[in-house]
C-alpha cells in the first residue's frame, strides 16, 4: 500500500473522495433525526431519507467533495473546479429553487384544506412543503462538509 494510501479512508467503496462524501451525507441526515428529537421531543425516522431541514445534506455532501478533492488534488485542479462550480449549484438550488417549491406546496395545501366539499379526490393529499433550505441551513451544511472534508 503507498504511503498516500495509507493517509485516506479507502474502506467502504474503494476511494477517499467517495467516502468522504458519503459519509458526510449520512452524518447531517442523522442529525436530522437528532435535532428534530431536541427540538420536537420526538423522533422521526423520515428524517433519514427525506429533503430539508436542518442542516442542508445536499451542502453538506458537495462542500465535502469539494473540500476533499481541493486536499488530495490542490485547489488549482480541474477537479476541484468542477466540483466547487457544482456545489455552488447544489446550495443555490437548495436555498432558492426548492425553498420557493416548499413556499408554494404551503399555499396549495392552505387552498386545499379550506376547499368547499365538492373538493376532487385528486387534491385531496398533501404536498411536502420541506424541500428546500433557509440560507442558515445552507450555511450550517457547507461548515459541516467543509469540516468533515477538512478532517477525513
Amino acid at each position: 500500500m503507498r504511503q498516500d494510501e495509507l493517509n485516506t479512508v479507502v474502506w467502504f467503496t474503494g476511494n477517499h473522495i467517495l467516502n468522504v462524501s458519503l459519509c458526510t451525507f449520512i452524518f447531517a441526515q442523522l442529525l436530522k433525526v437528532a435535532i428534530e428529537l431536541l427540538q420536537y421531543r420526538k423522533i422521526d425516522f423520515r428524517r433519514l431519507l427525506g429533503a430539508g431541514g436542518m442542516p442542508s445534506a445536499h451542502t453538506a455532501t458537495v462542500a465535502a467533495l469539494a473540500t476533499s478533492v481541493a486536499k488530495v488534488y490542490g485547489v488549482s485542479s480541474a477537479g476541484f473546479a468542477i466540483s466547487a462550480i457544482f456545489a455552488f449549484i447544489v446550495m443555490y438550488d437548495a436555498s432558492n429553487v426548492r425553498r420557493a417549491v416548499g413556499e408554494q406546496a404551503k399555499i396549495l395545501n392552505y387552498m386545499m384544506e379550506h376547499w368547499n366539499e365538492t373538493t376532487p379526490e385528486v387534491f385531496s393529499r398533501q404536498l411536502k412543503e420541506l424541500l428546500g433550505h433557509t440560507p442558515l441551513q445552507v450555511f450550517a451544511g457547507a461548515a459541516l462538509g467543509l469540516a468533515i472534508g477538512l478532517i477525513m
